[in-house]
């Protein structure tokens, strides 16, 4: 296989089928129905292995890396499902921090096109039955999956798993799942099964209430992270990690009663190695310390706040690079810009990246030092320029700034 066959073969699957990334809400496609359909043509691998389940507005992404790289440190070979990728279509799915092998995905997608007329997957339905079937193919011990969008109605809710979690509940993709945070936290619950633990992340009483009356409801154990306390450190920087930490040390709980053996030892090693363990980039990556670059994926409003809140403890002059996808308000987004910065606004190359010039008045009206670039990668050079070893530049806003800069970068600065 070449690598233009398998960048063909890629390039028509985003083609073919909805796809979220590229089209929004309009590529959503609610349901089990297909999905069931879809993993009937593959012989239901996901009912041959065993999984746990992983839900959240925010930090669903870090909690399964961490996690995996907890269960790889105790000799385990571990699956991981993860969603969107940055880089390369592969990063979706993991085993042991490998890529799937791409002769795999070529094969699946010829397998697609064979599929009977009348099931029509979406993206991101087909590539949860390419992982389910990777993960039984590679035999794999325990496999990770992280919800796609929402819970209930997402295409990862066909597995029974042996554990699930729920990190938090915010504002977002309120188009699709719900305008309140009560709506949004029931759609999160529906990853609830019966008699199956669920760990719940959120210190919010009325999202606690939801996630745990599903529970209930379900004859589920409920289990509340955040009371526990803990001193260990990631090598995945934010300050929001402690709270995933609580939920990926409550999640270790219920794998060693299900007979798992994981030591203090793998605990620790495995929290402070998830970069080496899982190839996981993205949530506060530092990029390079001279000048200070960090990239965040963090893009709806609350996962913002902590991160702009994060820049503002820093003490350093600021060259901030934002671009946003056409969903986005905007204008919240701009109430809470860090402080003590220059901006550099950019329209990310995919469809639905928003161009700034649509809003620049809310620039101008915001007061702000900025300039606006037709790509990531002009932004990037031009604040490059600009910033001294004193200053420091971000990079975020969306998920596709940040898989922008490093493909562009990231081979170049190893």
């Amino acid at each position: 296989m070449t690598h233009e066959q398998y960048q063909e073969a890629v390039d028509w699957l985003f083609i073919q089928t909805p796809n979220y990334q590229i089209d929004g809400q309009k590529a959503y496609k609610p349901g089990l129905d297909n999905i069931k359909r879809l993993c009937d043509f593959f012989g239901n691998p996901q009912e041959k292995i065993k999984c746990i389940h992983i839900g959240g507005t925010n930090g669903k992404g870090s909690s399964s890396n961490m996690l995996a790289s907890i269960l790889q440190e105790a000799g385990y070979k571990v699956g991981l499902y993860n969603s969107p990728h940055l880089i390369d279509f592969t990063e979706r799915i993991k085993v042991n921090g490998t890529n799937c092998d791409k002769e795999f995905v070529l094969a699946c997608i010829q397998k697609l096109k064979n599929l009977p007329e009348d099931i029509l997957p979406s993206f991101f339905e087909f590539t949860t039955i390419m992982a389910f079937e990777y993960f039984y193919r590679q035999d794999v011990d325990i496999a990770i999956i992280e919800v796609g969008l929402g819970g209930r109605l997402d295409s990862t809710n066909i597995i029974k798993p042996l554990v699930s979690a729920i990190t938090n509940v915010q504002l977002d993709h309120q188009n699709i799942l719900g305008d309140t945070i009560e709506e949004i936290a029931a759609e999160k619950a529906g990853i609830v099964k019966p008699g199956i633990p669920v760990i719940s992340g959120d210190e919010n009483e009325t999202v606690k209430n939801i996630i745990r009356n599903k529970a209930d409801q379900e004859n589920a154990r409920f289990i509340d992270a955040t009371p526990l306390q803990t001193t260990l450190k990631s090598d995945l920087k934010g300050n929001y990690q402690k709270k995933n930490i609580k939920v990926v040390l409550n999640l270790i709980e219920e794998l060693r009663k299900l007979n798992f053996t994981v030591s203090d030892e793998n605990i620790e090693k495995g929290l402070l190695y998830v970069h080496q363990n899982t190839g996981f980039i993205g949530r506060w990556f530092e990029f390079s310390k001279n000048p200070l670059t960090i990239c965040d994926t963090g893009h709806n409003q609350a996962g913002l706040e902590y991160v702009f809140a994060q820049l503002n403890s820093i003490d350093k002059p600021k060259h901030i690079i934002l671009g946003f996808v056409n969903d986005k308000k905007i204008d919240e987004v701009i109430k809470i810009l860090p402080n003590n910065a220059t901006f550099y606004f950019a329209k990310p190359a995919i469809f639905r990246g928003r161009p700034p010039q649509e809003y620049e008045d809310l620039l101008i009206g915001a007061k702000i030092s900025y300039k606006i670039f037709d790509s990531v990668q002009d932004a990037y050079l031009s604040a490059k320029e600009e910033c001294t070893n004193e200053e420091m530049i971000f990079l975020g806003g969306s998920n596709f700034v940040v898989g922008e800069f490093l493909e562009k970068n990231l081979e170049v600065s190893k």
